[in-house]
């Protein structure tokens, strides 16, 4: 394919634009920088360039006059500059005062630490400015305002293209560009979408989408266009993550266990309190798939004490009634060895049974614990009854992945805080099944996997990011637990009242936690700043109580030792790093305090909040902090006014954008570059029905070869060959 045009005979496929290098382009040979610019902000071929959308469109039809804008308001206009002047004030920041004229009146556009304006907009440039306006020694002004410069741009719609300073490309610049690419080497692109699928929904074609998202005849095409092509973006996803499920579930041979036995029975039965309606939701839901044929794949989310970890057991145990292992898989040591405190407890004194006609007696079950800080004599004698059988349940970290590690029988696998593991780790747990099912196939039957996450993930995201999984939700809290009250602590009395409340509560039998800033750069920054910490509140607002220290730096033996006094009572207070965000659970810590709070995310924020209420007690949380950033401000109040965590998610989603969570999948070229799970949560929700549609009437994509060709372009040499290896 070359720059003149698309290849002959056939329309252009989206492989075919990212063969052709930018440099190709005849408006990029006359500007040989920007080659180099474009090389910066990592846009290397003509699918890059033209995937480069517009982040909104200028209406010239619409635009504002000076003469009429009004004070106070948000505006946009259409200007000439007609002077520039620089200096400095008084404090000595940089200056620019630039005056424009649209025909009707003047407007002064004054820009602070912003020296580079003078030189972006030199008499005579013509400049689309937005911003607020106030009036300053009697004539209208603009402060630090937007600038988008369009140049000679004709057309009733401009696009304005993000801009990079650093590689010093205008949106001017891109638009030349893209104008250039769609008529010298786009042509007719290939349209992957049945046409009974584009009509059923409403979906434009796929060429006209693309010159109406870049060059648009009016805010309605643009509009339509962008609709089509997020559409794309969502589709290719949907179908990955759809083809992978329906794959797994046709190919790979599962175990069939025998669910509701003895041990399952024995060990609910031995339980104080009841399930709650969820949990015995879940758990059928979990037994459903246990006694399929195919293996389980399966999301667990629920909010901070929804009793997840109970469900997880339960998996685990039926798996151990029918002779196979659990493992249970936590992303850090102190999780881990929370997690083991909590499942021995559990499962104290169960004992598996024998079965009926079995000549031996009823056996205790046995759990095990491998950590890096696991000793090597330790491990030697781990592993040999982990390939014995001897151990029933392993619990781990990342040490279970190892070569060393080989069960005897793994049945059913549970990883918690799944967002911190990738996949590759969870196929690489996943491989160390590979016993025959009983009486049947030679072939290795593949363990059932549960995936936990105690972060609550919106509905979108959630068929975004684990759209391979099959997905439960707890959405109840067991009964006793109480609401726990939140107070952002804004100022000093607030403050003084959460150091009074944790006196209070230890002068009454109790315990809390201190969470320390969130500081910015090693673990041993971190590490020192909450010692510090430890020694300003023992000198200052909690003299007299005992205080502990847990932070990252501490070795793995001390860490246990400090868990293992809070746990015993023998600490009042532990001061802690975010070590402590997930998964300890300490029933009688009533007080959260985490200062500097405006540092933390809210999913990490309810996070911590969930360390405490965790026993009957009326507990509370405290957040210090003054809300430093709008954002800040909002995460803050927040927290303040709900505690239920996928509502959380939602305002988190929100805020911040959907980009730190699909920075949980994989990262490559299915990035989504117009589509937003926030805004566009039915388009999320149709691709996924689509994509449904799609492989369930046509598994291999046989006759949807388009597709399936875009599909293989989208992604890596390994997930090609999963996905497409018939």
């Amino acid at each position: 394919m070359s720059a003149t045009g698309p290849p002959t005979g056939r329309a252009s496929t989206l492989a075919d634009l990212d063969a052709v290098g930018v440099g190709e382009l005849g408006s990029v040979k006359a500007h040989p920088k920007w080659f180099d610019a474009l090389e910066q902000v990592g846009i290397r071929t003509v699918l890059d360039l033209v995937t480069h959308y517009p982040r909104r469109y200028i209406d010239r039809t619409l635009r504002e006059d000076i003469a009429t804008i009004v004070e106070g308001q948000e505006s946009t206009v259409l200007a000439t500059v007609r002077k520039v002047a620089s200096r400095r004030t008084r404090n000595g920041r940089a200056m620019v005062e630039i005056d424009v004229f649209d025909g009707s009146s003047y407007l002064r556009a004054t820009f602070f630490n912003q020296s580079w304006r003078a030189r972006q907009l030199p008499e005579g440039t013509e400049a689309v400015f937005s911003g607020k306006v106030d009036r300053y020694k009697g004539r209208l002004q603009m402060t630090n305002p937007l600038v988008d410069l369009i140049g000679n741009r004709t057309g009733r719609i401009v696009a304005i293209y993000p801009e990079s300073e650093k590689a010093g490309l205008s949106s001017q610049d891109y638009g030349i560009m893209v104008e250039d690419a769609l008529a010298n080497v786009v042509g007719t692109l290939e349209d992957p979408l049945p046409e009974a699928v584009r009509a059923e929904h409403n979906l434009a074609e796929r060429t006209w989408s693309l010159h109406q998202t870049h060059l648009p005849e009016h805010m309605g095409a643009a509009q339509r266009g962008r609709r089509r092509l997020g559409f794309d973006e969502l589709l290719r996803l949907q179908l990955i993550l759809v083809l992978r499920k329906r794959l797994i579930e046709r190919e790979a041979i599962g175990i069939r266990h025998q669910v509701g036995g003895a041990l399952i029975h024995r060990f609910l039965s031995r339980l104080p309190f009841p399930l709650t309606s969820a949990q015995q939701r879940a758990l059928a839901e979990i037994d459903a798939d246990l006694a399929g044929p195919h293996p389980m794949h399966r999301l667990l989310q629920g909010d901070v004490g929804s009793g997840k970890t109970l469900v997880a057991v339960a998996a685990l145990l039926t798996a151990v009634e029918g002779g196979h292992q659990g493992a249970f898989m936590a992303p850090t040591e102190v999780l881990a060895e929370q997690h083991a405190a909590g499942v021995r407890a559990l499962l104290a004194g169960l004992q598996v049974p024998a079965g009926d006609g079995s000549l031996f007696a009823d056996r205790d079950l046995a759990v095990g614990l491998l950590t890096n800080r696991t000793t090597a004599t330790e491990r030697r004698a781990l592993h040999a009854r982990l390939r014995s059988g001897e151990i029933d349940i392993l619990i781990g970290t990342h040490a279970l992945l190892t070569d060393a590690v080989a069960f005897s029988d793994l049945g059913v696998i549970v990883i918690d805080e799944q967002h911190r593991f990738g996949v590759e780790q969870r196929a690489a747990l996943r491989s160390k099944g590979g016993q025959p099912e009983a009486g049947g196939d030679k072939a290795a039957a593949v363990p059932d996997v549960l995936v936990m996450t105690a972060t609550p993930i919106p509905r979108t995201a959630a068929m975004t990011v684990f759209g391979d999984l099959d997905t439960t939700v707890l959405d109840e809290l067991p009964p006793g637990r109480t609401p726990i009250d939140t107070t952002w602590a804004r100022g000093p009395i607030e403050e003084a009242g959460a150091w009074e409340r944790v006196r209070a509560e230890v002068a009454a039998g109790r315990q809390a936690y201190v969470v320390c800033p969130l500081v910015e750069g090693s673990e041993k920054i971190q590490a020192r700043s909450a010692a510090e910490e430890v020694e300003r509140l023992v000198a200052a607002e909690l003299t007299g109580l005992r205080l502990g220290l847990l932070h990252g730096q501490l070795p793995a033996r001390d860490k246990e030792a400090v868990m293992a006094s809070f746990r015993a009572g023998d600490i009042d207070v532990l001061v802690a790093t975010t070590v402590i965000e997930v998964g300890v659970d300490v029933p009688n810590a009533t007080v959260m305090v985490i200062e500097d709070a405006d540092r933390f995310g809210i999913a990490q924020l309810h996070q911590l909040r969930g360390r405490v209420g965790r026993g009957a007690d009326r507990s509370w949380c405290y957040l210090l902090g003054e809300g430093s950033t709008p954002e800040g401000e909002a995460r803050l109040k927040a927290l303040a006014a709900t505690t239920d965590g996928f509502e959380l998610a939602e305002i988190d989603l929100e805020l911040r954008g959907e980009g730190t969570i699909l920075g949980t999948r994989q990262k490559g070229a299915t990035d989504l570059k117009l589509a937003s799970l926030r805004r566009h949560r039915k388009t999320v929700e149709l691709a996924r029905q689509v994509a449904f549609e799609i492989v369930d009437s046509d598994p291999s994509l046989a006759d949807h070869q388009e597709l399936a060709d875009e599909i293989r372009f989208f992604v890596d040499d390994e997930e090609r060959e999963f996905l497409f290896k018939s």
